[in-house]
């Protein structure tokens, strides 16, 4: 009989199966969980994913490797806490988003999450590899989700509204601040060669070559996002006017 295939790590049926680290036998001191993901993500914020290693991890935590296997059969499991510990950063005081509209408590949070995802660019292809379904990644979904449902969404296009927010704020990220992202005089050649281009061939990108290169990031953001945001609002009155309308609570 053909030994049964693993759940991959940071998919619903790993966190589904995912248990407590057995106990410490007796003589060796037990580590937390939550401080060795901690340490993981520094290194990683200082080195890379790539060039962590679990030897590496135990070296910065005064232990050795075999104690991280009595929670991890891996790096892969590893990595998958990292990305849920990250959103845990991601939180918005529930009085902050009292007396605010939708829009304004939308913006809210996919500002906070993307101030989050710039303090931790190294980590950045964790939150693109799969949808994020560890306990804080559910609770975000959870809180923004509810927060649409209260204001007038009908669960169809509050479960779109979250899933678009996501990949944009995510997408964004990693384009501007992942690794290997333009840095400032990438930027500048960049703008010089629109310049240097041919106008008669290319009127349009020469003449918005400046506007192209040179709007700050976090602008840049706040357009796009706004953009999505008043899509929504829209998509939000015709789901309200349609036939039929199913209203979440």
């Amino acid at each position: 009989m053909a030994s049964e295939i693993p759940p991959v790590p940071g998919s619903p049926a790993w966190w589904a199966s995912r248990k407590p680290a057995p106990a410490y036998r007796r003589g060796r001191p037990p580590m937390d969980v939550g401080r060795i993901v901690e340490t993981a993500l520094k290194l990683i914020d200082e080195v890379g994913i790539q060039a962590l290693t679990l030897r590496m991890l135990a070296n910065a935590l005064d232990s050795g490797t075999a104690t991280l296997y009595r929670h991890f059969n891996g790096k892969d499991e590893l990595l998958a806490l990292v990305a849920d510990r990250i959103l845990g950063e991601v939180g918005v005081a529930p009085e902050k988003l009292d007396g605010l509209t939708w829009r304004e408590a939308v913006t809210a949070a996919a500002e906070t999450l993307y101030d989050t995802l710039r303090r931790h660019p190294h980590a950045l292809p964790l939150l693109a590899a799969k949808v994020p379904v560890g306990p804080n990644g559910l609770r975000a979904r959870e809180r923004l989700i509810r927060l649409l449902l209260r204001h007038g969404f009908s669960v169809g296009l509050a479960a779109r509204a979250f899933t678009a927010i996501g990949h944009y704020v995510v997408g964004f990220a990693i384009q501007q601040h992942g690794p290997g992202t333009p840095r400032p005089e990438d930027q500048a050649q960049l703008r010089d060669y629109y310049h240097s281009l041919d106008p008669a061939t290319y009127p349009a990108t020469t003449a918005a070559a400046d506007e192209l290169t040179s709007v700050p990031l976090h602008e840049e953001f706040r357009f796009g996002l706004d953009l999505l945001v008043d899509g929504l609002e829209q998509a939000r009155r015709k789901d309200a006017q349609a036939p039929g309308d199913s209203s979440g609570p």
